[in-house]
């Protein structure tokens, strides 16, 4: 029983001692593999860095909006009379657009016109008597009273005819036409729209901080969605004197030429106000900038021995512009950085340059 028992603890631990002995065997065999094995190699893309003149600006948005634009509305109550205008037409300062009838008023007028110089003669009649004392005070003073009143009802008379006819306060271009003839009008009823669209402006609003870099003349550039391979080139024209102080915010408004008439009171616009040219700044590609919460960082190529490594740098990113960022610090002109394949990478990797154009904008956006 003792040697049974014996020969039972034995084979157990040679069978412990073969399947320790085996993965002691195994580990030191994957260890010399690992160990023999050559450094991977990651497939990257580079660009080399070359200085360049980099233009700031300050992005804004905005609605466009006229120089000078009003909707002209009926003063009196009426039938149209007359339409001196068609929709979309260039039209004067002071022309007329619509009258509405009047001949109740100008009737009036022509009564009052008519007792007119009776009146005036028999004041200066009245005065001549009052300074020879051969009338009273009080009779002078109802014949003069009797002419101004008559005179201040024909002035009277005379504004209401002119208010019943709208005219153009200034040139410009109308839009539709609102009325018809022999339509009655109400007062304020819409007659048409108006704007000088020979300048037109732009507002938009800018942070507190970036007022010492906005002045007055300075230029803008304005792209709007209607003509998206067309600038528009403006001036600063005012600058609001106060800021607002819920939002931090200052309001700026820009005036744009607009001959060609293609700028429409409206438009939203993206305004880029254009800053002093900055001499031998560094900008990369935006794919070459690895964002985290802890900072923004590239990998730089570094080649020692004909052995191509990586080295992870810290950057301070500035502006950016379509796909390309303006570096503060970190990178300097003449490295090369990494622009794709940084996802497997780490600090000091071994990388082979590659070809791609993978990164490449396409001539065409093809269609969904």
């Amino acid at each position: 029983m003792k040697k049974w028992t014996f020969f039972m603890l034995l084979l157990a631990l040679l069978l412990f001692g073969s399947v320790i002995g085996f993965n002691m065997f195994k580990q030191h065999k994957i260890a010399e593999y690992m160990a023999n094995m050559p450094e991977p190699e990651f497939p990257v893309t580079v660009q080399k860095i070359e200085s360049s003149d980099w233009i700031p600006t300050i992005d804004a948005i905005g609605f466009i909006e006229p120089l000078q634009g009003v909707t002209l509305t009926s003063q009196e109550s009426g039938m149209v009379n007359k339409i001196s205008f068609e929709s979309g037409m260039e039209v004067k300062e002071g022309q007329i657009l619509i009258q509405l009838d009047s001949k109740v008023e100008k009737a009036n007028l022509k009564s009052a016109q008519a007792r007119l110089p009776a009146a005036r003669a028999k004041s200066e009649r009245y005065a001549n008597l009052y300074k020879k004392s051969s009338i009273s005070q009080e009779a002078y003073d109802d014949a003069k009273a009797s002419y101004l009143s008559l005179s201040a009802d024909i002035e009277s008379l005379n504004a209401t005819i002119e208010r019943r006819t709208v005219t153009a306060p200034f040139s410009g271009i109308v839009g539709l036409r609102n009325v018809y003839l022999g339509q009655f009008m109400q007062v304020g009823d819409d007659v048409t729209r108006l704007e000088d669209t020979s300048v037109m402006r732009l507002r938009f609003t800018v942070p507190q901080t970036d007022i010492r870099k906005i002045h007055l003349n300075q230029t803008i550039n304005i792209n709007v969605d209607s003509y998206p391979d067309t600038p528009f080139i403006g001036k600063v024209s005012a600058i609001e004197p106060a800021v607002n102080a819920q939002s931090g915010l200052i309001q700026v408004q820009a005036e744009i030429p607009n001959s060609d008439n293609k700028l429409r009171s409206g438009m939203f616009a993206r305004a880029s106000i254009v800053l002093p040219t900055l001499k031998a700044q560094v900008s990369i590609p935006q794919t070459a900038i690895t964002y985290t919460l802890y900072g923004n960082s590239v990998y730089v190529l570094t080649e020692k021995d004909d052995e191509k490594r990586v080295e992870q740098r810290v950057v301070q990113t500035g502006e950016r512009k379509a796909d390309i960022v303006h570096i503060l610090d970190g990178i300097k002109a003449g490295e090369t950085v990494i622009t794709t394949g940084q996802v497997r990478l780490s600090n000091h990797s071994k990388v082979k340059v590659v070809e791609s154009d993978a990164t490449t904008p396409p001539a065409q956006i093809p269609m969904l």
